[in-house]
């Protein structure tokens, strides 16, 4: 089993329109709800690649109620949380002209100290059956800035392998406990580490606690530094489409492979073609199959020097 954990998740909107022009009106033509936080998507992905996956976080109010009922088919084992306040709400509005998108992002619920201890007592016990766990995006406020750093604790404590999705101060908290594995993408590694070239700032990461590094680098792919080598992975060729949950497939395939003992190169080559095969994808966190098939064969990955 493999666990999530998604501490502010949220309902994905996503509306389509013909253009998005700044100041002016606009006639949706396509509205789609889905689960989302960064840990469900991972976790929806996974399921559809055939692994069973557990799901745990905070949901709240009617939008998490409406959250709940969405996830149910797609991921059968739900161990949210329940809190008092609402789960936020996530707008991306896609333009249907260029195919780019805007993304609107609410901050979350307060969550009490209370709250945060019942999820510690759902953790630990999830924690014992899973074979790799994933924690995954913001954290909502009210939850400790170092919650991350003491969740990679408490896995690497039970021998599980640890990837830590997140970014700002609870990544560079997380990095002093040792994770397994961080994703970050290029930009976030750079202001936690300080260098705007990815390589260098991977090996920095490295340095400062992860066992393994790999950065999205967007449209040109990823790059790798582990303790087996270093590699860089990038699609056969550009794509133009929604981003809207291409980390968090990239996540699913890093945390599948895992498990299933791939080699690195396997590895990056299944997480490109699986993040580019979501940004072809129409709706925000799903992945277009039939793209994903296609790609994985052409995925370029290179060795680099270590």
């Amino acid at each position: 089993m493999i666990l999530t954990v998604t501490p502010n998740t949220a309902l994905d909107l996503t509306y389509r329109v013909p253009e998005l022009v700044p100041h002016t009106a606009h006639r949706v033509e396509e509205v789609t709800e889905r689960p989302g936080g960064k840990g469900l998507n991972v976790a929806r992905v996974l399921a559809a690649l055939g692994h069973e996956c557990v799901v745990t976080g905070f949901a709240g109010g009617r939008t998490g109620a409406v959250l709940r009922e969405l996830l149910a088919p797609l991921v059968p084992v739900d161990a949210l949380v329940p809190i008092a306040g609402t789960t936020r709400r996530t707008i991306a509005v896609v333009d249907a002209a260029t195919g780019d998108t805007t993304q609107l992002n609410e901050p979350g619920p307060q969550v009490t100290a209370e709250e945060w201890e019942a999820f510690l007592a759902v953790y630990e016990p999830l924690l014992r059956e899973a074979d790799a766990v994933a924690l995954c995006g913001s954290l909502p406020p009210g939850v400790p800035v170092g919650a991350y750093a003491d969740l990679v604790r408490r896995a690497r404590a039970a021998g599980v392998p640890v990837l830590l999705d997140t970014s700002g101060e609870p990544l560079r908290r997380g990095l002093a406990a040792r994770p397994d594995l961080i994703k970050p993408n290029a930009d976030e590694l750079a202001r936690v580490t300080g260098s705007r070239e990815p390589l260098r700032a991977a090996r920095d990461a490295r340095r400062r606690g992860a066992h393994s590094v790999v950065a999205s680098l967007g449209p040109e792919g990823l790059v790798a530094v582990t303790p087996e080598g270093t590699w860089q992975a990038a699609p056969p060729s550009p794509v133009r489409g929604n981003p809207t949950g291409a980390g968090d497939s990239a996540v699913a395939a890093l945390l599948s492979s895992l498990v299933e003992g791939l080699p690195w190169p396997d590895r990056l080559a299944r997480a490109v073609a699986l993040s580019t095969a979501t940004v072809l994808a129409p709706v925000a966190g799903e992945y277009d199959a039939g793209a994903y098939e296609d790609l994985l064969p052409e995925v370029r990955v290179s060795a680099l020097p270590d």
